[in-house]
């Protein structure tokens, strides 16, 4: 499973995204490496499909689905519709991307 969380500089988010992600894959018995990549400038962020800071993709899927945003890729903040935290994706929703990326895989 390929696990990545895209962030800016200085992202308040970025940490407890990478907890939380932890989290979830401990609790679902899931080990896999996270990759993090910092997105330093305006055409990484374009290159990337980056949607703001953080995003988190399993096996290069966004957690929250397709953008809805179409070519609005810049170095932001992102909003998760439905989150109780600002800046990060609700639990549930990072715990479907990963088991949808399990069965996916045949594990």
């Amino acid at each position: 499973m390929k696990i990545e969380i895209l962030y800016v500089p200085g992202c308040p988010s970025h940490p407890a995204a990478v907890k939380l992600l932890r989290d979830v894959l401990r609790a679902e018995g899931v080990a896999a490496e996270i990759r993090e990549v910092l997105v330093t400038d305006q055409s990484m962020a374009r290159n990337l499909a980056f949607c703001g800071s953080p995003t988190i993709r399993i096996n290069g899927q966004d957690v929250a689905g397709a953008s809805s945003q179409g070519a609005a890729f810049a170095l932001s903040c992102r909003l998760y519709p439905g989150s109780s935290e600002i800046g990060l994706p609700p639990v549930e929703m990072v715990r479907r991307a990963v088991l949808q990326a399990r069965e996916g895989n045949g594990h």
